[in-house]
This record gives C-alpha cells, structure tokens and sequence, in this order.
C-alpha cells in the first residue's frame, strides 16, 4: 500500500512521522494476525476476538433453545405423566428414535395407547413421518402398560433421510404434543 504525503518541516515532523508509521505498522500486523490464523474463523467468516488480549469471546445466541424450561418439563410430568424426551438419528439415519420416560403410569397411558397413531413431524423439511409396522412384529413402538421409572420409545421411518441430525422435530400422539426436539 503506497501512500502519498506532503511533508511540511518542522522541528517534531520526524518524530511525529515516525509515531504515525509505527502505529499503522502495528495496526496492519495486529489485523493480518488476526486474519492469518488457522482455524479462528467463524461460519460467517468474521474474525474471532481470541487474537486480541483482554477481549473475550462472545456467548452462546440468547435465542438459542438450551432444552426445556422447568414449567415444560413440569408440565409434561403433571398432565402426561413423562419427561426425558430424546429424539436420535438410528440406522444410518433411516430411522428416528424417541424415546422417553414415565413417572406416573397412569398419565402416561396415553401415549403406549395402539390405537392413537404417533407422528414425527419436521415443519422445516415439511415431512410427516409414521411409526412402520412389519408383518411379523407389529409397530416398531412400545405399546404394553407403562411402569413408572422405565424408559419408552417407538422408531419413525425416515426413508430418504429428510431428517437430518440438528433439525427441530414435533411428536405427536393422539392429543400429546412435544415440539423443538432436537435429532442427535
């Protein structure tokens, strides 16, 4: 970079001239530091603050759903009698596994109930996905009495893969609704 500038003597010019090159010397090294190192680039490709001293990384997006509140995981254990909610990509994606675990029996009837059909919902891939059921072993999904303590699940078919692990799932089963589940 090239710069051109009318020097005007006087008795500092050269002191004052010598402060000015060490600080734009120093403000470009600092820069091209920052930009040079490996692996300090985030997905939108600003620079990360870590080159610079005294500066700290930004948190995590307030917006961002770290999981449950206490009033949802409470209100899944007083009227549906379940929490520990998982949702896991299985058979190299193929399928999608929930699972959860009861704490009242009786509450949690509802969702072991064969006659109410559970659907795995992705409103982002706009896909339903349904629980298979195979000639010789029924649905893919556990329907007997629920025992308090023990955990649950049932398999979506995910035939062509359109949800992927990170995506934002719903499951519904007959009047019980569980949404923003996260696919691991």
């Amino acid at each position: 970079m090239l710069c051109e500038c009318a020097i005007v003597a006087s008795p500092n010019t050269g002191a004052r001239l010598l402060k000015i090159a060490v600080g734009v010397l120093a403000g470009t090294l600092l820069v091209s530091l920052a930009q040079g190192q490996s692996g300090q680039n985030n997905s939108a490709g600003h620079v990360a603050t870590a080159a610079f001293p005294g500066v700290s990384q930004p948190s995590a997006s307030p917006y961002a759903s770290k999981g449950f509140s206490n009033h949802a995981r409470n209100y899944y254990q007083v009227e549906w009698g379940v929490d520990s909610f998982v949702t896991k990509a299985v058979q190299s994606g193929q399928m999608i596994r929930f699972g959860y675990r009861v704490v009242n029996a009786d509450k949690a009837k509802a969702l072991n109930d064969k006659k109410a059909t559970p659907y795995l919902i992705d409103p982002r891939a706009g896909v339903k996905l349904v629980v298979p059921s195979m000639e010789k072993v029924g649905q893919l999904r556990q329907s007997g009495t629920p025992e308090v303590g023990k955990t649950y699940w049932m398999l979506f078919s995910n035939k062509g893969g359109f949800v992927k692990k990170g995506s934002r799932v719903s499951v519904v089963i007959g009047r019980f609704r569980v949404g923003e589940l996260l696919v691991e």
